[in-house]
């Protein structure tokens, strides 16, 4: 992002301190005639204060970022007391020295020119008499309404994110707020630099997540500009960070305002339970994702994994713009192979307990009530198909979950036919569990596996099969009987197996011949007829499947 220079009086009070250049450009300051003669690569320097000090070792009155302004009055005749005075201002982080011109020093003292140009630091002669009082008092007075302004920002950032919460909002909403007020990309990561959720415009944030574990580590030490970090913890316990990404302010303004987004944070997670998890979030910003509502599964790694994951299934955000998000996100994707898996499982947080226990790379987010994505990343020369057996084999011996459907893809080496694969599973999944009678399928199923059921669900959006469906069982539809149609579904199931069909729905054989005389009255077919009761399958398998 790029951004166009700005005057003093145009600059939002949360923008940078006054830099040494900008109290140069001060009117007041401009009537003295300033001329810098050393150091002029460090104008950038903020300043926090000004102060007035004539003795040589003015050094130990400073506490850092101070504009000295002196006459060099104590000075004069001492080419050693010179040079001290101003390797004492470096010592000490001066911001820059202001020398008046006049009955010391007529001229800029070569001595001190040089020692400031050595220690880079910022050197002003002032050509014309300057009465120091005016540049202290507009300087100062400037700097505290600034800091008056920084604090009004943090307590009005602290109100407008408490009234979020308050008002049920989930996390992504707070993050978008802080992204705007910074005006920069917000990531939050746990404690291993993974990252949990982002905030901010979608270019950005991708430009801070492509390399993202090397800079948040330069981050944490210090070493990037413009990067403020604020500590995540509940109970004494720290779980997590939260970074402003490229700050372009004031730190200290930064500061309040990561503290202050990182406090709703904490409160967030607090008042969604157990003070463990936090509400599913939306998807704005950098991230997308998906709405919903809190559980007791939704921790934020899995917040972070569902929000990929979502999508990735829908394809609302090209693959490759998905990239570094799963790499930031902890998921290995360099020289990888991707098998894509959806889960139908009554308890949706087990997926990614088995994935954990298997000690399997990979990522699971639940996308529905009891629908769950997986996508295993696996090295090339892992075998595919026995990790992902051996993981539906582990899920199922849970308790409850003994029918669990697990359906597949095949494995993809592209990461942009990743979207694709979890889709294809997704389809395959649905259109087992969609089944009225139980199924002799793999463990893992894949789309070879469910034959005409799967085609005709793919279908069944096309409004020729769904005109072909009413029309074909309009004798059942129009005067519903839930009864005959629970028995056409098993009969035609099980392969027009009358002793299987009785059997499963607990009647005599008798009875159960008065039904199918019914169902074929009604529709006016011969389920004997073998293209017959195709074409009724066919129909019923449609309008099951639009009613799915």
């Amino acid at each position: 992002m790029t951004s166009t220079p700005q005057t003093l009086d145009q600059q939002p009070p949360w923008e940078p301190a006054l830099s040494v250049r900008q109290v140069l450009g001060l009117e007041r300051v401009l009537a003295g005639q300033p001329e810098v003669v050393a150091g002029a690569h460090r104008l950038d320097r903020p300043v926090r204060w000004v102060h007035v000090a004539e003795a040589a070792d003015v050094g130990v009155m400073l506490s850092g970022g101070e504009m000295v302004l002196t006459t060099g009055v104590l000075l004069a005749g001492d080419e050693d007391k010179q040079g001290e005075y101003v390797r004492s201002l470096d010592r000490a982080e001066a911001a820059a020295v202001v020398l008046g011109l006049g009955r010391a020093f007529p001229a800029p003292p070569e001595v001190m020119r040089r020692a400031a140009e050595r220690c880079g630091l910022p050197m002003v002669v002032l050509h014309r008499p300057f009465p120091f009082a005016e540049l202290t008092e507009e300087v100062q007075s400037r700097l505290l309404r600034r800091k008056f302004a920084a604090v009004s920002l943090s307590e009005a950032v602290r109100t407008e994110l408490t009234g979020l919460i308050t008002a049920g909002a989930p996390v992504q909403r707070l993050l978008d707020e802080v992204a705007r007020h910074g005006g920069c990309p917000v990531v939050v990561t746990n404690l291993a630099h993974r990252v949990l959720a982002t905030a901010g415009e979608r270019p950005a944030v991708d430009d801070v997540l492509r390399d993202w574990e090397r800079i948040a580590r330069q981050a944490g030490a210090g070493s990037a500009d413009g990067w403020i970090r604020a500590e995540l913890s509940c109970r004494g316990e720290r779980w997590g960070r939260l970074v402003l990404c490229g700050y372009g302010g004031d730190r200290a303004a930064g500061r309040l305002l990561a503290d202050r987004a990182a406090e709703a944070l904490v409160l967030h997670r607090m008042l969604a339970g157990d003070g463990t998890h936090v509400q599913g979030s939306g998807g704005t910003g950098g991230t997308g994702g998906t709405g919903g509502t809190g559980g007791s599964w939704d921790s934020w790694e899995e917040q972070s994994a569902r929000s990929l994951l979502t999508d990735l299934v829908s394809g609302a955000v090209p693959a490759r713009q998905l990239l570094s998000r799963a790499r930031a996100a902890g998921l290995p994707v360099n020289r990888r192979v991707f098998v894509p898996l959806v889960v139908r499982e009554r308890q949706p947080a087990r997926p990614a307990r088995v994935l954990r226990l298997l000690g399997l790379p990979g990522i699971a987010a639940r996308l529905a009530d009891d629908r769950v994505a997986v996508l295993l990343s696996l090295a090339p020369d892992q075998d595919a198909r026995a990790l992902t057996a051996h993981f539906a084999t582990r899920l199922r011996s849970e308790p409850d979950s003994c029918h669990a459907v697990v359906a597949a893809a095949d494995a993809r080496a592209d990461w942009a036919d990743v979207p694709a694969g979890l889709r294809e599973a997704q389809h395959v999944a649905d259109a087992v569990a969609d089944s009225p009678a139980p199924l002799d399928l793999p463990p893992v199923v894949r789309l070879r596996d469910i034959h005409l059921r799967g085609l005709v669900r793919l279908l069944r959006d096309d409004p020729h099969v769904q005109s072909f469906a009413e029309r074909e069982l309009d004798g059942l539809l129009r005067g519903p009987d839930e009864d005959l149609l629970s028995v056409l579904r098993t009969y035609l199931a099980t392969g027009r197996n009358k002793s299987r069909t009785a059997q499963l729905h607990h009647v005599s054989r008798p009875a159960l011949y008065r039904r199918l005389e019914a169902i074929q009255g009604r529709l006016d077919v011969d389920l004997d007829d073998f293209e017959q009761a195709a074409s009724v399958h066919i129909a019923l398998l449609a309008h099951d499947a639009q009613q799915g």
